[in-house]
């Protein structure tokens, strides 16, 4: 497991011994970073699965999305105890991920963001020292989504029965790219199938996204993956190009809301519609 210990020594030939303040009830260190000397929680949210977009440089845009189990930990010094400044807070932290090979991806005078890849997991962290007498870590251990729905081309034809349009679980690509995964085979072969087992069968493949960034964007977005799914079936698959056609429909056909990321990753989708 990666441990990072943060420094205890903030303020040197102090002998006041403080009570430390309790922490906010059902929250807790992440198990990765001990917190500063005289520090208590006040706040703590934690989701198994979401995207956080970690600072890599000044200004907007200059983002990396990191998805994966995610934690906001916020905390506070206890009354009486002394406050470290920003640059201490930063400099513990950073001092901590460099000690086990980690590394600092962006620092300014508020943040940094720091990364550590080892024993085969990946954890970013955001430290935010804006909070007055405390600071914030924002907290992603890098993971890929559990599938819990499996596609197979029985259930495909069951939709596309029922309803003539259909999800194709399990197609995924990087953010903002239309470069499938190579995780993403298992479902479109589950598509070759169902096309092979129903020669007659022609299908929309539609591209959907969700709300995040410009329409115009998400359109094309769309659209890009689409056709990269149609490409994948005809090249790899040898399904006849005359029976497909990609279409993308970006962020018009949501399925949930997206104002939170468990909402927005459904409606990043793809679908097989009936022609």
């Amino acid at each position: 497991m990666i441990r990072l210990v943060v420094s205890a020594a903030l303020v040197l030939g102090s002998t006041v011994a403080l009570a430390g303040e309790p922490d906010r009830p059902g929250s807790r260190d992440h198990p990765a970073l001990t917190r500063m000397q005289h520090m208590h929680i006040v706040s703590y949210r934690t989701n198994p699965y979401e995207r956080f977009a970690f600072r890599n440089g000044p200004g907007r845009g200059n983002e990396i999305p990191v998805e994966g189990q995610f934690f906001e930990i916020r905390y506070r010094a206890d009354a009486g105890a002394p406050v470290p400044t920003p640059l201490a807070i930063l400099r513990n932290h950073q001092d901590a991920v460099r000690a086990i090979g980690g590394k600092v991806v962006f620092e300014d005078k508020r943040y940094t963001t720091l990364q550590v890849a080892k024993d085969g997991k990946e954890l970013w962290v955001l430290v935010d020292t804006a909070w007055g007498s405390g600071y914030q870590l924002t907290i992603v251990e890098k993971a890929a989504m559990a599938q819990e729905v499996k596609a197979s081309a029985e259930t495909f034809a069951a939709g596309l029965a029922a309803t003539g349009h259909v999800e194709v679980p399990g197609i995924l690509f990087d953010t903002g790219k239309a470069t499938l995964k190579p995780e993403s085979a298992a479902a479109v072969a589950e598509v070759a199938r169902l096309l092979a087992a129903d020669p007659g069968l022609r299908v929309f493949v539609v591209g959907h996204t969700d709300g995040v960034a410009a329409v115009e964007l998400n359109l094309k977005l769309s659209q890009e993956r689409a056709a990269a799914v149609v490409q994948e079936l005809v090249s790899r698959h040898g399904v006849a190009a005359s029976r497909l056609r990609a279409h993308g429909v970006g962020p018009f056909a949501p399925v949930a809301s997206n104002d939170a990321e468990q909402g927005r990753a459904k409606n990043r989708r793809v679908e097989l519609v009936k022609q």
